[in-house]
C-alpha cells in the first residue's frame, strides 16, 4: 500500500504540522486551522489512502501502515520531527505513529478521538451499517444523514453545509471501507502507557460519537498527558469552534517548540 500516492494540504512557514483527518472527511476538513495556524506553523494535511488526491489502497491496509505512510509523508517534505494532530480516525493514526515512530513526533494531539473499536461489538456493527450505507447511498446521502451528529444542537447550517460538500469532493468507499476496518481491528488501550510524546487529548462536551468518556481513557492512560472540554462543540470540534482549538493547540506546542533545526 505505500507504494501509492499520498496528496497533502499544505501552507505556512515555521515548525511543521501533521494533520489527519477522521474517516467521514479529508484534509480540507482542516480549513480553520490552515485560515488560523499558518502564519505560525508549515502546515501538511493529508489525504488518507482512498480519500481525496489520494491513491486508493492497493491491498487490505493495517493501521501499521498508515502510520509508515505519515511518517513517509513527513520525509516527503523534508521534516524529521512534527506536531502531530489527529481527529476521530486521524488520532487513532497519530496515536499508532508515535508508538510505532516515536521520533518523529515532537507533541501529540488528540481531538475527538478513542482508542480503537476492536473489542466493542455493537459499535462493529455500525460500522457495517455505515458501509454499506454509502456504497448503496452515495456519499452526499450518506454524509447528509450523519451531519447532525457531528456537531452540536446549535451548529449553523452553514457549517453543516460544509461539512458535507467536504465529504462530497473527497470520500470514497475504498478509503472510508479501509479505514473503518482499521478502526475495528485497533485497541490502544494496552499500550497507551507507552506513548512518550507530550500529549493533549481535546473534545466537545456534546460528542454524540467518541465525547469525553473516550477521551478521558486516552487522557489517563498516556502519561503526563493533559485533558481538556471545549464546551458547545460536538465531534467536529476543530471546524465548529476553531478559535478555542486552534488557541489551545498553540498553547501545546509552543511549550516544546525550538527554533533550532527548523526549516524558516
Amino acid at each position: 500500500m505505500r507504494a501509492g500516492k499520498i496528496a497533502a494540504r499544505t501552507a505556512g512557514r515555521g515548525p511543521a504540522v501533521l494533520l489527519l483527518h477522521g474517516v467521514g472527511t479529508a484534509s480540507a476538513s482542516f480549513w480553520a486551522q490552515f485560515g488560523g495556524l499558518r502564519d505560525e506553523y508549515e502546515l501538511i494535511a493529508w489525504d488518507a489512502f482512498g480519500y481525496g488526491g489520494s491513491s486508493d489502497p492497493s491491498a487490505e491496509p493495517r493501521l501499521d501502515e498508515y502510520a509508515d505512510a505519515a511518517a513517509d509523508l513527513l520525509t516527503a517534505h523534508g521534516r524529521e520531527t512534527a506536531h502531530v494532530a489527529g481527529v476521530s480516525w486521524g488520532g487513532v493514526v497519530a496515536t499508532r505513529l508515535a508508538l510505532r515512530h516515536p521520533d518523529r513526533v515532537r507533541t501529540l494531539t488528540l481531538i475527538s478521538s478513542t482508542y480503537g473499536r476492536k473489542h466493542n461489538e455493537a459499535v462493529l456493527e455500525r460500522f457495517g451499517e455505515r458501509v454499506s450505507a454509502l456504497a448503496r447511498d452515495g456519499v452526499r446521502a450518506w454524509a447528509q444523514a450523519r451531519v447532525d451528529r457531528l456537531v452540536s444542537s446549535a451548529a449553523p447550517r452553514r457549517l453543516k453545509e460544509q461539512i458535507v460538500e467536504t465529504a462530497v469532493a473527497a470520500v470514497r468507499l475504498s478509503g472510508f471501507t479501509a479505514a473503518t476496518r482499521t478502526l475495528a481491528d485497533t485497541d490502544h488501550r494496552p499500550r497507551l502507557g507507552e506513548v512518550r510524546a507530550p500529549t493533549l487529548v481535546l473534545c466537545g462536551d456534546q460528542d454524540l460519537i467518541t465525547g469525553p468518556p473516550e477521551s478521558r481513557v486516552l487522557a489517563d492512560g498516556i502519561p503526563g498527558a493533559r485533558y481538556a472540554v471545549v464546551p458547545g462543540a460536538g465531534h467536529a470540534v476543530n471546524q465548529e469552534k476553531p478559535d478555542e482549538v486552534n488557541e489551545r493547540l498553540r498553547q501545546h506546542w509552543r511549550g516544546f517548540d525550538s527554533r533550532e533545526g527548523e526549516q524558516a
